[in-house]
């Protein structure tokens, strides 16, 4: 028996007990749960990003460089989970729009830091206030002590999962035809 948008909006606000062999109705599914709270995210803070060069990869390379300070493409690259081949055509197209700078590293002239510039810095200060907005829409439905629970349950079993079965290229995943083979 499936259930109707009016029932899962009832359950949804209280939460749904799993139960036991066959009864559970499919929102008390863990897969089902997370893959419909990701999709959702994705979709918001694909919007949100809409118009960035490169997406959610650019705006992690805006998001590390920023936070972190310039860096080796090659570390950037290692760092994100980004072949170093895409790397270079995502940095290429930050730096067209005006985004990005690479500069030559004073320690080894061969290679180049990535660091964002001024309207890099702008651009990313949107960017953190859209998906700030876009968080805050997701997790609406929580107050603010169930946030930072979630949040932190959340980034323990992200965690656990990566140490257990690391994502070392992200490249890789976004071209297999299996995501759970990689």
């Amino acid at each position: 028996m499936s259930s109707t948008p009016a029932d899962v909006a009832a359950r949804g606000a209280r939460g749904i007990e799993p139960q036991s062999a066959g009864g559970a109705p499919v929102e008390a599914d863990l897969g089902w749960a997370l893959g419909v709270v990701f999709r959702q995210y994705a979709k918001a803070s694909a919007a949100a990003l809409e118009g960035l060069p490169g997406g959610p990869r650019g705006y992690q390379v805006l998001a590390t460089t920023s936070s972190e300070g310039p860096k080796r493409q090659l570390d950037l690259a290692a760092q994100l989970g980004v072949d170093r081949t895409v790397m270079t055509y995502l940095l290429d197209d930050l730096e067209k729009a005006g985004l990005v700078q690479r500069r030559p590293d004073p320690a080894d002239r061969r290679a180049r830091l990535i660091a964002p510039t001024e309207q890099g810095h702008e651009v990313m200060c949107d960017l953190e206030r859209r998906l700030r907005a876009t968080e805050d829409h997701m997790l609406g439905i929580l107050d603010d002590s169930e946030r930072a629970s979630f949040r932190m349950l959340l980034q323990r079993l992200a965690m656990k999962a990566n140490a257990i079965d690391p994502l070392h290229n992200a490249c890789t995943l976004a071209e297999a035809d299996d995501p759970a083979q990689t």
